[in-house]
């Protein structure tokens, strides 16, 4: 009796707001997670199957960089364009816009298409953003306010899942199966399965709730634009950061700790497992203490985590350097990842209901084209020389400027929610 009343008590703080999140709400989740298999595997181990085709590390991120060029100058009309308007038509394109170009992403690989490589990533980015920019204003329409915080968290779930999923996947069958499975196999493998999202929005049905209309000519004072600024501010400074590390952290551990995928791929599943329970407790802890915990310290702690992890490079010819490097890479993903869900519910209650597509399409946008200028600096430091460390160094005090941004922005949404202009 005693152990069902823990268990009740468990449900009701913390799991009882995801089981009223509305079907249709479920199925762009779930076609989200699915296109996120196509984005895990791409973040997992494109990198090393485009180092195995004999492509130099700085010319990957020349063209990773293309992926996202095009969503710097796609997004932000996109934000204006989808106010009013239904979100579905949308989502469909993106299901099968980003699968189809994954496999011909693949293929131009394999064949040194580098022309059509350069393309089919772009078009790619593109497809990916129609779903990521009107993910958010979509689900604060059709959903219930109460369940907000579950809702957008098991929405950024898909990706932590996807990891999860794909590198425990990747690791099994490449120790056990390597004679069959290899990287491309399981990248080609994965775009596939991306496909089931497309079907997975034919099945959300739904009268949509849209917001209103603004007339595209008289844009720019439908919108509180000093607002908008106070809060890409930080995005912007972070998504220049987090450029510098993400997409290549897999490059790190292969070229200075000699970390395979197979392995690489375990310690991302695993340290995203981590994600996967953290995030769940995000809103009963933004509820209980604040966004302060929730967003500032939390993620202080995953700068702290960057620092010791890329001062490993400075002793990697010692075996103990590489345990060290996994270890706190394991524990700074957990830290950076679960705040991100936070920071996005704090922006868009921020704003407020005028402003959000708007936001959603221009942080879109800030994300690709700071990833896009970002690896294009990565990619000339390292044909320089500069070490991992250094490149490391740069985001970890860009994503401390983030921080210390948003804690500023958290003061003011405390200050004007108290006076009511929230």
């Amino acid at each position: 009796m005693h152990l069902f009343m823990k268990k009740s008590n468990f449900y009701n703080k913390f799991l009882v707001g995801y089981s009223k999140i509305e079907k249709p709400v479920i199925m762009l989740i779930l076609a989200e997670l699915f296109l996120q298999f196509i984005n895990s595997s791409f973040f997992l181990l494109l990198n090393y199957y485009m180092t195995d085709s004999d492509y130099e590390d700085y010319m990957i991120a020349d063209i990773i960089s293309y992926r996202f060029l095009t969503v710097m100058f796609f997004a932000f009309p996109l934000g204006l364009f989808i106010k009013g308007r239904n979100l579905k038509p949308f989502f469909l394109v993106a299901t099968l816009v980003v699968p189809l170009c994954s496999l011909v992403v693949l293929h131009a690989i394999e064949m040194r298409w580098d022309t059509v490589l350069y393309i089919a990533l772009s078009i790619w980015g593109v497809g990916f953003t129609l779903i990521q920019v009107c993910a958010l204003p979509f689900i604060l329409l059709n959903s219930k306010k109460e369940t907000h915080s579950e809702t957008i968290v098991l929405f950024f779930q898909t990706w932590s899942i996807s990891i999860c999923i794909i590198g425990f996947l990747n690791f099994t069958l490449q120790t056990f199966l390597p004679q069959i499975f290899d990287e491309r196999l399981l990248l080609n493998i994965f775009s596939l399965i991306g496909f089931l999202s497309f079907f997975c929005i034919l099945k959300m049905d739904l009268k949509e709730n849209v917001s209103n209309r603004n007339g595209m000519k008289d844009w720019l004072g439908n919108y509180d634009w000093k607002t908008i600024f106070l809060v890409i501010v930080p995005t912007f400074i972070i998504a220049v950061g987090a450029g510098f590390t993400i997409p290549f952290i897999n490059l790190f551990f292969l070229y200075v700790h000699n970390v395979p995928s197979a392995v690489y791929s375990a310690m991302g599943s695993f340290s995203y497992m981590i994600v996967a329970g953290g995030v769940l407790f995000m809103p009963f802890i933004r509820k209980k203490y604040g966004y302060k915990i929730a967003i500032v310290l939390i993620q202080s702690l995953s700068i702290v985590a960057l620092i010791v992890m890329a001062l490993t490079e400075y002793v990697a010819a010692y075996g103990f350097a590489v345990y060290i490097a996994v270890l706190f890479f394991i524990i700074r993903q957990p830290l950076m990842n679960v705040a991100g869900p936070m920071t996005s519910e704090l922006t868009m209650y921020y704003v407020g209901e005028r402003n959000r597509e708007i936001v959603s399409a221009i942080n879109a946008s800030i994300w690709s084209g700071s990833w896009f200028i970002s690896s294009q600096i990565f990619s000339i430091l390292r044909s320089r020389g500069f070490q991992y460390s250094e490149i490391f160094f740069i985001t970890a005090a860009l994503y401390a400027v983030g921080v210390i941004w948003y804690y500023f922005l958290i003061k003011d949404f405390y200050k004007k929610k108290g006076t009511g202009e929230l």
